[in-house]
């Protein structure tokens, strides 16, 4: 297959408090869809960061009685720190208030829309939620309050600036229901057909200077208006690159040229990413992004877990990964989150999804291959039984798992191709699984006693046995790569008898109480 050139991003979200788990997620399927492009020879470009320019950010600051820009950069390096507790790979990370190369991106893409006739000025008057950062429409609401927070919105009259959504409907809509704008779950794309046959309303892209308590992008030729939120934020998909900038080559590389710009979104924000910003580039003649990978809530008591939750609903990932180990915190996120629908977390399933699979199943299939090349050849591994035409892959057992080992690259490449992280472990663990029960079924201690007794093919079947299973853990090593890093280096570790024969067994992950 011919390397492609693949930039992958989050969105960016709002620094009015520490990250918590479900921005881990997001953070971690990127940081899994980069680490397997790599792996494959494509170049990839992984992004992130904070939206800064929130009023969220401003009325957090304001509760605490602290200057706006100190409030957003102690909580973006919180963000920004995430990188060594979940081992994330990512190459770029923008602050939106801060970063030289955003607000300039903000106003070109802004002229560039404006010159088209897709901005122009409107009295509104309506109901916003400020979680939302959205106006909405009395029959969007539940029982009166917004949809998203359970919060009731405030009315809000003011002259804005108007983006002409409605102008790109009906592109919006080929692009979609072709695929040639993909969006990931099918459910999703349905979602956003849905919301295109209701029609599209245009939207305020801008908010009062006043209301704004003047923190923003100032809208171009106009210092009385700040630029929303959104258009500001879903613009650093593009200004990260320099767009606006005297230097584009980042641009023309990873967004002009590029083969695939991929968005991994929530549900939350989906109207956003998929009707908003699609409409945004066509309006400035910019290339959209190629796919839209959604996933869904992570809950706690059945709650959708929330920077300004109750106290215990916060599910703090570098706290989790400090106790747990990143290990422990990603393979979870990895396992347990279907591709569809909300999944709910406590420390007791992560812990029994750790121990199960990690400490038991892997560690002990790790620890045991080990064990016996170091019991029965003295810690060098045999050179036979390497290829599928060697006997002990002709028999049942072998035949098992080498078919198993077989079909891992195509099923995990397959199911991160649909982005289903969950499809993707499960077909490693069958691996696991298969390897634990050839363990079982071939004997090897009883290969051993009949060596010992001068049988001289049990010795090469024993030999062919410790070769199988220790390919096997090499190539669970590799394939676990992008998801468990860390872990998958120490399996590699531990499968490594380039200095003569295997290190000593030592315990691989370490069950967790």
């Amino acid at each position: 297959m011919t390397a492609q050139r693949v930039y992958l991003s989050t969105t960016i979200p709002y620094v009015n408090a520490r990250p918590h788990l479900g921005h881990a997620l997001e953070l971690v399927q990127a940081d899994v869809l980069a680490r397997h492009h790599r792996l494959a020879g494509d170049q990839v470009r992984f992004q992130t960061g904070t939206d800064d320019n929130s009023l969220k950010n401003v009325l957090a600051a304001e509760a605490e009685g602290v200057a706006v820009a100190e409030l957003v950069g102690r909580y973006a390096a919180a963000f920004a720190a995430l990188r060594e507790p979940l081992a994330l790979s990512f190459d770029d990370f923008i602050r939106t208030s801060s970063d030289p190369r955003h607000r300039p991106g903000v106003e070109r893409l802004w002229r560039a829309c404006a010159d088209r006739g897709d901005l122009y000025p409107k009295h509104y008057e309506g109901l916003y939620c400020v979680g939302c950062e959205q106006f909405y429409r009395p029959a969007e609401l539940r029982d009166g309050l917004c949809p998203e927070h359970l919060t009731q919105p405030q009315p809000v009259a003011e002259e804005n600036w108007f983006f002409r959504l409605s102008r790109y409907a009906d592109q919006l809509h080929d692009l979609i229901s072709s695929g040639r704008l993909r969006i990931e779950p099918a459910a999703r794309r349905n979602e956003v057909l849905g919301i295109l046959a209701g029609g599209l309303e245009d939207f305020s892209a801008s908010r009062s200077t006043a209301r704004a308590r003047g923190w923003g992008v100032p809208v171009p030729g106009d210092p009385g208006q700040v630029v929303y939120v959104w258009w500001d934020a879903l613009g650093n998909y593009v200004t990260a690159l320099g767009y606006g900038t005297g230097d584009a080559a980042d641009y023309r590389r990873w967004w002009a040229r590029t083969d695939r710009r991929v968005h991994l979104v929530g549900k939350g924000v989906l109207r956003f990413h998929a009707l908003y910003w699609p409409a945004m580039l066509l309006s400035a003649g910019e290339p959209l992004p190629t796919d839209i990978v959604v996933h869904d809530y992570l809950t706690v008591g059945g709650r959708k877990i929330s920077k300004s939750g109750p106290a215990g609903d916060h599910a703090d990932p570098a706290e989790l990964a400090a106790r747990y180990g990143t290990d422990a915190v990603r393979w979870w996120l990895l396992r347990e989150v279907p591709r569809l629908g909300d999944a709910d977390f406590t420390a007791a399933r992560l812990i029994a999804r750790a121990n199960d699979d990690l400490a038991n199943d892997l560690g002990n299939l790790i620890s045991r291959a080990v064990t016996l090349v170091h019991r029965y050849r003295q810690g060098k591994v045999p050179r036979a039984g390497a290829s599928p035409g060697a006997p002990a892959w002709r028999e049942p057992a072998g035949r098992a798992l080498a078919e198993a080992r077989r079909q891992i690259p195509r099923r995990s490449a397959a199911a991160l191709a649909a982005f289903d992280f969950r499809s993707a472990t499960t077909a490693i663990w069958e691996v696991v699984e298969e390897a634990n029960r050839y363990v079982e079924r071939a004997e090897p201690w009883r290969l051993a006693r009949a060596e010992r007794d001068g049988d001289i093919a049990a010795g090469a079947r024993l030999d062919e046995t410790l070769a199988l299973l220790i390919g096997t853990c090499s190539q669970l090593g590799r394939e676990l790569a992008p998801f468990l890093p860390s872990l998958a280096a120490r399996i590699r570790g531990a499968c490594d008898d380039s200095a003569g024969s295997l290190p000593s067994a030592q315990p691989l992950f370490p069950r967790l109480r």
